[in-house]
This record gives C-alpha cells, structure tokens and sequence, in this order.
C-alpha cells in the first residue's frame, strides 16, 4: 500500500467526536437529529481489534452522536494483523495504528483485551448486554494442503511463520529449522513474497525493525540461499503486487531466477488486462526476458542468495527424508490453464516434478474459524453468511472484515467493508429495528468477567505495556522489542 494512503489515513484521523454544532442550520446536527430520544445511547460492542473491528468503531463513533463502542480482543495487546500480519520492514503500513489509537482514546470507546469470545464470555452474553453485536475478528486459522507428508517436521504455515516473526504469543515457540539450503512456499500472494524476502533479506537490514530478537536470532543462523515460490496458474493469474514485486528484484544480494519459457506469448495478452495488471506483468517480463543492465548484472554475479517463481505447478505430496523424519522435498503436478484471464482454472496434465527442499511454508490462504455455537458459519466458505454485514437470521448481530467476506484485499478494502457494516447497523438503529430497552453495556460484561476470574485488559494498560516495548527497542536502536508472553505482559500489569 503507497504511503500516501496511510498519511491520508493520519490526517484523517479525529482526536475526540465533537459535540453537535449549535446551529440548526448544520448538516452535523441535521444527520444527528434523524436519531430518536430512544436511540440516544445505543450500547455497541465490537469483537477483533484489528482493522476491521476498528474500522468499524470508527465509523459508528463518528456517524452516531452518542453511541457508546466496547472493544473486545483475545490477546491483550490491540490492532490484530496490523501488529501481528504486516512484515516488520513494512513500517509505513502500520502508520494506520495512530489512527486506531485515537479511536481507542475517545470518551465513548474502550477497548478489553485479554477476552475470549466464546469462551470467557459468550455471544448470547453480548448480545443481551448491548443494542448490537459486530463480530470482526477476521481470520486466524490457515488453509491445510491436504496432502500427504503435510504433517512433517519442516512444513509450516506462512501464517505460522509470519506469526512467529511478527511476535504472536501463539507462535512464540515455534523454532523454524532453516539449515536447509532450499526453501519452497507454495502461493504466489503477497504474504508468501513477504516470507520469501524475509527469509533472503540480510539480517543486519532488520535489526531496526520490530522483528522479534528470537526471530533475528534464527534467520542470523539460516543456510537458505534458494526460495522457490510456487503457483498453481501462470503470470498472469499472480496473487501478488507491484509493490511487492519490486521489493524481491531489488532485495540486497539476491537474484531472480525466472524461466522466459513461461512468459513466451504472453505480450499480446498484456495489452488487453487491466492496467495494474498489466504494469506486473510487463515487470516480471522484463525481469525474466531482458539481459540485466550492467551494474545490476554484477550484482547479480555476487549474489549469494536467489529466488524463483514456479509458474503451472500443485503441490501433489511432502516428500520425507530417507528415514522418514522430516520433508526433504515436494513433488508437484504440472497443471495447464482451462479458459483465460484472472479465472483461468489450473488442471493436471498427469506429469509430476520432484522439488528437492527442506522447508515447505504452505500460503495458500487465511480462514476463520467460527466463534460461538450461536452464530451461523459456513465452513466451506469460512464466513459468517450475512447479507451487506447483517448476520442471516440473527437480529442485532452483525460482521465486518474477512469473517464477512473472505480473506481478500488489502487494509484499505477492510476499511471500506467495515464502514459499509456500521452503516447497515446505523440503519437499522434509526428504523428501529434494535431493541430500545436500555443495556447495561459494559458494567455486565465487566461483573460476569470478575465472577469468572478473567482479568481484561484496558486500553491504558496496552498504553503501558507500549512503553515498555518501546524502551526495550530503544537500546538496539529498534522501535520496540515486542512482548509476546501473554503471562509477562499481565505480571507487568500487576494483574
């Protein structure tokens, strides 16, 4: 995403919801006069603190004079994947996070973490303490292969790794072997470049970053020297973006290995595809076709370290080791296309390729799981069926982000979603589709939390632990040292 976006997103953000204008006269007032005395102070709670959850608090804060927002999150840090999902020399990205931070501060939103949903609380709890429910809690589960070998030692999920890298207490733990020589990540999307180029980016270009020192630690180690990124289609079915793209042919001490084969024929097809589309490709044409300039030649000469992309593959089996003990390879089916375009369908030719490698990362996709017994999910789409954010057959209970529609799109197709939610939630308001007793909001949650022993954590308690990640950056010169012991964080809280 261009930085320009996200320093729009910082300009736009607002500190505090203003108080109606004085004048009538006001198209402020006008909009919030359309609400009734009995929707005054409707009770509204949001479960995820990514950007779905606080984009969709953001809107209602901003579009409803009174209402009243509770956040609710299962870690007890804030921001969901900006945190946990943006690569960490992806800094600029996460600018979006002094937006949510200003969301979080207004006197009519307060954000618990350190809540599960479903579990420390249920769903039916919720919606009996607030007028209305938003379920944002996006995806959080990855997408099996489904093939034999999976289960091996060396497979992970790019979700894992990510995680791991990112700080996610649940992935703390996890020790990638990287003494391999030949990494293969099986996706061609934007978080598989993301793992690709931090498995090849030299480690000292991270050491300022707010990568975890455990993860620093063990890429300093890596043997890697090759990444193979595989996809099932061709170029111009690529999941990834310029940007993206860009990153990997200039990455310090790399070199792109890509077969022209794969692109013969394509040049006409270029000209007809959107223009995005066809700015990529055109750059993954030059870059597999055209002999490199001659500075860029002789960097390519010293490279230590390559990567590929494997166009018209599936990945058919892990292969293990000869004493079984971990994956020591993959063997692919080579695919053709059926149809055309971005549709255009994989099938196998009958022919099959063996990759030598010793770690697979599997980035075919991110899904949700589903929350609580009482909300509807479809598993095979891994949604929540609803329509325009309305959960199908539950009044007052509503989703925004990839629990509504899929793992798909970028923060600023999140932020669109998740305004188009509040908005039908704001409808339904002002027709009076909500109930209009009172709800205790909060003060319920908070008595059944304590009977239950659950210890929530504030929005001013992520403001302290901030600090101490912060101070503890400060003395490698990095601009954190993320926390990712849930029971560390909670001790330094006193709780």
């Amino acid at each position: 995403m261009a930085p320009r976006f996200w320093s729009w997103c910082h300009r736009s953000a607002w500190p505090r919801i203003r108080p109606p204008l004085a004048s009538n006269n006001t198209p402020t007032l006008r909009f919030y006069q359309q609400f009734s005395t009995q929707e005054k102070t409707p009770q509204i709670c949001v479960v995820g603190s990514g950007p779905a959850g606080f984009y969709t608090a953001q809107h209602l804060l901003k579009h409803h004079p009174q209402a009243r927002v509770d956040i609710y999150e299962k870690q007890p840090v804030p921001f969901g994947l900006v945190r946990f999902g943006v690569a960490p020399d992806h800094p600029e990205v996460k600018n979006v996070i002094h937006t949510f931070t200003q969301t979080a501060r207004s006197d009519r939103c307060a954000f618990w973490g350190n809540v599960v949903i479903g579990k420390d609380v249920t769903v039916p709890e919720l919606r009996e303490a607030y007028h209305a429910v938003v379920l944002s809690y996006g995806a959080e589960d990855h997408r099996a292969l489904g093939i034999p070998g999976e289960e091996l030692p060396g497979v992970l999920s790019a979700r894992a790794f990510v995680g791991w890298y990112n700080g996610l207490p649940e992935n703390r733990e996890l020790v990638p072997d990287l003494s391999c020589d030949t990494a293969v990540i099986l996706g061609q999307g934007n978080v598989a470049l993301d793992v690709a180029r931090i498995l090849l980016t030299p480690p000292e270009h991270l050491e300022k970053t707010d990568i975890t020192e455990a993860a620093l630690g063990v890429l300093r180690q890596s043997q890697v020297k090759t990444v193979w990124i595989v996809g099932r289609r061709g170029p111009l079915q690529v999941a990834f973006t310029i940007k993206e793209l860009r990153e990997m042919i200039q990455l310090p001490g790399t070199r792109p290995l890509l077969d022209p084969k794969d692109f013969s024929g394509l040049g006409g097809s270029v000209k007809e595809v959107p223009r995005p589309r066809r700015r990529l490709t055109e750059l993954l044409l030059r870059t597999a076709t055209e002999e490199p300039r001659e500075g860029e030649a002789a960097r390519h000469a010293r490279a230590p370290r390559a990567w590929g992309l494997r166009f018209f593959r599936s990945p058919q089996r892990v292969l293990p080791s000869p004493d079984g003990r971990r994956a020591a390879g993959i063997r692919l089916a080579i695919t053709r296309l059926e149809e055309g375009g971005e549709a255009a369908r994989a099938v196998p030719t009958g022919d099959t390729e063996d990759l030598p490698c010793g770690l697979v990362l599997s980035s075919v996709g991110y899904k949700s799981r589903p929350i609580d017994p009482s909300v509807p999910f479809d598993p095979t789409l891994g949604i929540i069926p609803n329509t325009e954010g309305r959960v199908v057959d539950v009044p007052g209970l509503y989703c925004s982000g990839w629990v509504k529609r899929g793992p798909t799109g970028v923060i600023a197709t999140t932020m669109t979603d998740s305004f188009l939610t509040s908005q039908q939630l704001l409808q339904d308001l002002k027709a009076g589709l909500l109930p209009s007793d009172p709800r205790p909001g909060w003060a319920a949650i908070q008595a059944l939390l304590r009977s239950r022993g659950v210890r929530p954590v504030s929005f001013s308690d992520w403001e302290k632990l901030d600090a101490e990640e912060v101070s503890r950056g400060q003395s490698a010169g990095k601009p954190r040292e993320k926390l990712v012991d849930p029971r560390e964080m909670l001790r330094l809280l006193g709780h």
